[in-house]
Formats: C-alpha cells, sequence, structure tokens
C-alpha cells in the first residue's frame, strides 16, 4: 500500500491538486478538526459507502495516527480502489483544519 506523509498531503494542497481525503475518525474526533476538502466517512461506513466513490480517483486516507486509515486504506484497495495512507494521521497534521 502506497504512504504519504502529512506534509506531503499539505503540500499537495498548496498546490491546488484536486486530491481526494477521506477521514475515518469518528464524529466525535471529526468535530475537533479535519483537513479542507476532507470527506468523512467513519471506519466502521466505509464498507458501505464505497459505492458512493469513484474507482477512477485516487484517495488519501486520513484517522488519528495512521492505524484505521491503514485499514480503512486496505479494504478499498482489496475492493479495487486506489488509495494512499497518510502515515502519522492527524497527531502529525500541521496544515490547516476546519
Amino acid at each position: 500500500m502506497k504512504q504519504i506523509n502529512p506534509n506531503e498531503v499539505e503540500a499537495l494542497l498548496i498546490e491546488n491538486s484536486s486530491i481526494n481525503i477521506i477521514d475515518v475518525r469518528e464524529t466525535n474526533e471529526v468535530k475537533a478538526g479535519k483537513i479542507p476538502t476532507a470527506m468523512h466517512i467513519p471506519l466502521g461506513l466505509v464498507e458501505f459507502k464505497m459505492q458512493e466513490l469513484d474507482k477512477s480517483k485516487e484517495y488519501i486516507m486520513v484517522c488519528r495516527s495512521g492505524g484505521r486509515s491503514s485499514k480503512a486504506a486496505t479494504l478499498l484497495e482489496d475492493h479495487g480502489f486506489k488509495v494512499i495512507n497518510m502515515t502519522g494521521g492527524m497527531l502529525e497534521w500541521n496544515g490547516p483544519t476546519e
């Protein structure tokens, strides 16, 4: 599975790349702030929401520390999606949040 670090994700956002981020944390965690433009799909719902995602796009998976996003990335990858796991998660994110 591909990996990316938080600084690389922030650089992509600054470049205005059309990146697709999925935050798999729980709702109460996301209320504290998420990466701008990130979609929120709690880990437990990823399996049920994957039909709403586009297999032609690449998704960057995010959670608190990188563990849950790795599980979500593996699940999506197993179903033919292109995914990258953000290592370190929001604990290492220094960029803007909304």
